[in-house]
């Protein structure tokens, strides 16, 4: 497969993997351009983080500044050239909210670079 058909591999990221991250899973799960995975941070997630997400991910969106210093401080090595961008979403959303999903499509392309 050329480098050029392949999809860009984007881990969200949030507290307990249960509203933020799926739905930006959910969202961008049939983008051309986008293979989504979500996790969580918190030891209570729905789907924890781990090494092979990491190593998975070219890029890691985190929902707030709390999601980048965790994954950093149990990560360190895996993250040292991995792009990790701060969407600044707090905690107001439930799974699959339309607002949610409106922050999500207007930055999450943009940053990535695919609009």
């Amino acid at each position: 497969m050329s480098k050029l058909n392949e999809k860009l591999h984007v881990l969200f990221i949030c507290s307990r993997n249960q509203w933020r991250s799926p739905t930006a899973e959910q969202v961008f799960r049939k983008h051309s351009e986008i293979a989504a995975r979500s996790a969580g941070t918190s030891p209570n997630a729905r789907h924890k983080v781990s090494i092979e997400d990491i190593r998975w991910a070219q890029v890691i969106l985190v929902m707030e500044e709390k999601h980048k210093s965790r994954l950093t401080a149990e990560f360190t090595r895996l993250l040292e050239n991995k792009p990790i961008h701060v969407l600044d979403i707090p905690d107001d959303y439930k799974y699959m909210d339309p607002e949610l999903i409106e922050i999500l499509e207007q930055s999450v392309p943009s940053l990535l670079g695919l609009e």
